[in-house]
């Protein structure tokens, strides 16, 4: 016999209710207006960058920036695939059995968490000053360990690393935690054993790998 859904589960089921093929495209247009905006603040904090762009020198970077706005889509549903099978898989060598569709779907729907960084970027730089650089609005990342120490304060082998060492990542897990709780009906202290072994452990594996094969 299914247990009952508790009422936070039951809540969140409630809200998160709706067509994810519709959502998945307004999520990724966020993103894609987000970086547009974003890229071209970049552009214009880069000095006389006005004169540089009627001559062309920003060909390369505007080529990047278009592959990269097509790549989006496809890194996102990348993204969704690793994380669900991350959390299907660690489920499984805990012992608790989850539809890796739902998994999957709830992937899509935490992804909204990390609209959010990229919009507080947007709104910082939203007018800069003569004396911010374009280097400065790139790698800003808003409420991070590297934003809280200073990009100048820390060695640029541990800049990715600080920076995603943040709270939305904090965020991210706890949302988690009630989604597989929704999914899978076990209580929220095992569902956080699942999301620290299917998420923060291979997130901490990844940036300590990072750091130790980065080559500035």
């Amino acid at each position: 016999m299914a247990k009952t859904l508790s009422p936070e589960a039951q809540r969140l089921k409630d809200l998160i209710d709706f067509d994810k093929r519709i959502y998945f495209f307004v999520l990724v247009f966020l993103f894609l207006l987000i970086r547009y905006l974003t890229n071209s603040l970049i552009i214009e904090a880069i000095p006389d960058s006005q004169n540089l762009e009627a001559r062309g020198d920003f060909m390369i970077f505007h080529i990047f920036n278009a592959l990269n706005y097509l790549w989006t889509p496809f890194a996102l549903l990348w993204k969704f695939t690793v994380i669900a099978f991350l959390f299907w898989l660690g489920a499984f060598m805990i012992g608790y059995k989850v539809p890796y569709k739902e998994l999957w779907q709830f992937a899509l729907i935490a992804e909204l968490v990390f609209v959010f960084p990229e919009l507080i970027r947007l709104l910082v730089y939203i007018a800069p000053d003569s004396s911010v650089t374009y280097m400065e609005i790139d790698e800003y990342r808003p409420l991070s360990l590297l934003a809280l120490l200073g990009p100048v304060n820390v060695s640029p082998q541990f800049h990715y690393a600080f920076a995603t060492i943040n709270i939305f990542e904090i965020m991210y897990g706890i949302l988690w935690m009630y989604g597989f709780h929704m999914i899978s009906r076990r209580p929220l202290s095992q569902s956080a054993i699942v999301v620290a072994i299917s998420y923060f452990l291979p997130l901490a594996i990844w940036l300590t790998w990072y750091i130790m094969v980065y080559r500035g």
